[in-house]
């Protein structure tokens, strides 16, 4: 008998287990994310980014095209927070790279999740999972003129 009800507990737990598994892409918008009280105190370092096809000023100097791959606990969070805290921590990555290949901006910055390329200067794409978020950008870092 014992072992019968073990063979039916995996057998549902195979069944249900799929069922639990979320691989959701989503668009936000990169105004909200940008305007977190975190991305306003973090992203200070006086660097430009510029989404899709976003004018800006001549590119001086062109340090070369770089990839911000991240990802976050989502557990707790809303998949919107979730999406926001992993934006935050790509961007992070691209400030960061600003200032190693000493230039002042990124521009050209477009999602890349999974391989799927989307150019948009108002929303991102976020990979929502059960338990992680994350987002993939690529971006060209360079000097833009003053």
């Amino acid at each position: 008998m014992k072992i019968k009800r073990f063979f039916m507990v995996v057998v549902c737990l195979c069944i249900t287990g799929p069922a639990l598994a979320r691989d959701d892409n989503n668009l936000y918008s990169i105004e909200s994310a940008m305007s977190t009280s975190s991305a306003k105190e973090k992203l200070n370092r006086g660097f430009t980014f510029k989404f899709g096809d976003q004018p800006h000023s001549k590119i001086t100097a062109n340090h070369g095209e770089f990839q911000s791959n991240k990802k976050t606990n989502a557990f707790g969070k809303s998949d919107k927070q979730a999406c926001e805290w992993a934006f935050l921590s790509a961007m992070l990555s691209f400030q960061d790279r600003i200032a190693t290949e000493g230039g002042n901006a990124v521009v050209n910055i477009r999602s890349y999740y999974k391989k799927n390329t989307i150019s948009s200067a108002t929303e991102f794409e976020c990979g929502n999972g059960a338990v992680i978020a994350g987002v993939t950008f690529i971006g060209d870092v360079v000097t833009l003129e003053d």
